[in-house]
């Protein structure tokens, strides 16, 4: 009768380190292509200099920007030449001598239309290379001419550039930043939201960003690998939701700080920290379950000594532990937004404008977060409880994966090849 009872909870259990180990060990297959880092971000400065007028700003990851173009219109020697100057830094001779190339493959994935009616673009000054973060950027300037009646008019920017239809890259964002007309504000452009328009109401382009928070999480195999590590190695409901969340507002403060100019920190450092980080809390996990031996379950599963230890601990709340813990989690959390601040370039002085809308985009991550636990730990705590020699070894393996993932992510980005 005890079979029959714990089958359907093996069988659960089954399903559960199914989807636990596909998140683990997709990423590793995966990692050949993080050689590039999987996305990109464009960055967009509109204005209105002059009626009818948009002149935007364009800033561009320069060799993405040579494969693109050079495939786009055909242009081999522009490839050729492209990537060898790219290896000497003298990145502009290229771009000069085929700028018609490259605004050609501009205009045709960025377009700006006034009152629905497309705007005529034209390239105003000389392209420049410009530095963002260690990486060479392409920088050109492009005016378009707009029959739109006297303001207000509405103003559609839409974006398609490094889109994933090329093959290179997965989830470019365009940072867009805006002042049309008097309207003031900043906006992301991805593949899912491609355009945005001036009389947008407010809700939906912060429900822009909440979406690309969610995306962002759950498309992001650095946070999905730190949120298993988490789910694993908590004990109760409360550690990890707990954990989870000291994770988003370590993200949250990063964000205001680094949009305050107070900190910043290059990707060589942040990347493979972020990498550390993974592997940290997971082995953590790991070394817990190897410091209380193979014989410290209670009837209910839960990892202690002695069921008296376990619900006095659980009577008194938080131990020291639980808030060291948590404190090296939020810790690492710092260094995780610090990372995807400096992929959106939040150390600029532009981004102020866009410090409410990413503090949307942290509660889009928190809410796709908890409902992960709320799948995914019950189902743990029901395995615990009903055999917990099995979720002993799930626990240590996935966490054990989690960690060399971690681990050879960071040799891999500490040697600069991802």
């Amino acid at each position: 009768m005890r079979h029959l009872t714990t089958l359907p909870i093996r069988r659960a259990a089954l399903a559960v380190l199914t989807v636990l180990a596909a998140v683990v060990l997709l990423p590793g297959l995966a990692v050949s292509a993080a050689a590039h880092g999987f996305t990109s971000t464009v960055y967009a400065d509109a204005s209105t200099p002059e009626p009818g007028v948009v002149r935007t700003e364009l800033g561009l990851e320069y060799d993405l920007l040579v494969v693109s173009a050079a495939e786009n219109e055909d242009d081999r020697a522009f490839f050729d030449e492209g990537m060898a100057v790219w290896q000497t830094g003298d990145e502009l001779t290229a771009l000069t001598a085929h700028a018609d190339t490259v605004l050609g493959y501009v205009t045709d994935r960025f377009e700006v239309t006034a009152d629905d009616v497309v705007c005529a673009p034209a390239q105003s000054g000389e392209v420049r290379v410009e530095q963002r973060d260690g990486v060479p950027y392409a920088v050109l300037v492009l005016d378009h001419t707009c029959a739109a009646d006297a303001p207000p008019v509405d103003y559609e920017v839409r974006s398609t550039l490094f889109g994933d239809d090329e093959g290179y890259v997965t989830g470019t964002t365009t940072i867009l930043d805006y002042d049309l007309d008097g309207v003031t504000g900043s906006a992301a452009l991805t593949q899912h939201t491609p355009s945005f328009s001036t009389i947008q109401p407010w809700y939906e382009r912060l429900g822009h960003f909440f979406v690309l928070g969610a995306e962002h999480l759950l498309s992001g195999a650095d946070h999905l690998l730190f949120l298993v590590a988490l789910i694993v190695g908590s004990r109760r409901l409360r550690d990890v939701v707990l954990a989870a969340t000291s994770f988003t507002l370590a993200h949250s403060v990063t964000f205001m700080l680094a949009a305050l100019g107070v900190v910043s920190a290059p990707a060589a450092v942040v990347e493979p920290v972020i990498a550390l980080s993974i592997a940290v809390v997971a082995a953590w996990h790991v070394w817990g379950l190897w410091r209380r031996g193979p014989h410290t379950h209670t009837r209910d599963g839960v990892l202690e000594p002695a069921r008296a230890g376990r619900l006095a601990l659980e009577r008194a709340g938080l131990t020291r532990a639980d808030w060291f813990r948590l404190g090296v989690v939020f810790a690492f959390g710092l260094v995780h937004g610090l990372g995807f601040a400096g992929a959106l370039g939040i150390d600029e002085p532009f981004s102020w404008t866009l410090l409410g809308s990413l503090l949307v985009f942290n509660v889009g991550i928190e809410v796709v977060q908890l409902g992960i636990i709320a799948v995914v730990f019950p189902l743990l705590v029901l395995l615990r409880r009903r055999a917990p020699r099995t979720a002993r070894w799930a626990g240590a393996a996935v966490a054990l994966g989690v960690a060399l993932v971690g681990l050879f992510w960071f040799g891999q980005r500490l040697l600069g090849l991802g």
